[in-house]
């Protein structure tokens, strides 16, 4: 009953996880990370948004014209850093969804079922991980839109968090439950191992010599003698006959 316990919860972890690697990625990609504010804005006759590839505007016909950003060493600091940071989440993901298919209950290869064990809580550290990155990233470029916004010195565009943000948050805090699940397997796989060292250790001996009929009884580490089987020794001046 235990087993199918267990087998169940990593069954929800994986789902978890990989839900979340799945937002996680498709928010890399994703245009609105960040859209052009309207707050005082009577009229719009266009709307810019981008993202970590390009930026773009789209007129009140709803054409757009996007432009890439021409050089990777020109871009912000904070551009570039979650650029890395997104990249590693997915990195992440990927390999970790790869241990949690290898070492989950209800597959076949993997090994014994310590083993087992620890590729799933290797799993979920790789997923924990690629969350935190994903929300760091997400965290950095929405602190960056929000600073600009409400710095009264700024002249320039002003933007607004994009659902792209809001994507990634979703996806890093499913990754993250998802691995905090997976990891908790780590006490299962000690009790597996405790288990088997119990088993060892318990084990009955039984150990038979002919030679003076003594018989050694070891279990769970206690020796006990049959005296009944020690043969009576001869006393001094008196000979045995069989």
């Amino acid at each position: 009953m235990n087993h199918k316990v267990n087998m169940a919860t990593e069954i929800v972890a994986f789902l978890l996880t990989v839900s979340g690697w799945i937002l996680v990625s498709s928010t890399l990609p994703t245009d609105y990370w960040k859209v052009s504010s309207v707050d005082g804005t009577v009229i719009t006759t266009a709307t810019f948004w981008s993202n970590l590839w390009k930026t773009c505007v789209t007129d009140s016909t709803g054409v757009s014209n996007c432009k890439d950003f021409p050089s990777m060493l020109a871009l912000d600091a904070y551009i570039q850093v979650c650029r890395g940071l997104m990249i590693a989440s997915v990195c992440l993901g990927f390999f970790g969804a790869i241990f949690a298919l290898v070492g989950m209950k209800c597959t076949k290869i993997g090994g014994s079922e310590t083993t087992k064990a620890r590729l799933t809580v290797l799993s979920g550290f790789h997923f924990i991980l690629s969350g935190l990155c994903c929300m760091t990233a997400c965290s950095i470029y929405a602190h960056r839109i929000t600073t600009d916004f409400f710095d009264p010195l700024f002249v320039a565009q002003k933007f607004e968090l994009g659902a792209a943000l809001f994507v990634g948050w979703a996806g890093s805090v499913l990754c993250i439950l998802g691995g905090l699940i997976f990891c908790l397997s780590l006490t299962d796989g000690f009790s597996v191992r405790q288990a088997n060292n119990k088993l060892s250790s318990s084990s009955f001996f039984f150990f038979f010599f002919r030679t003076g009929n003594l018989i050694w009884h070891k279990t769970n580490s206690q020796v006990t003698f049959n005296e009944l089987a020690v043969p009576r020794l001869a006393e001094p001046g008196h000979i045995v006959h069989d």
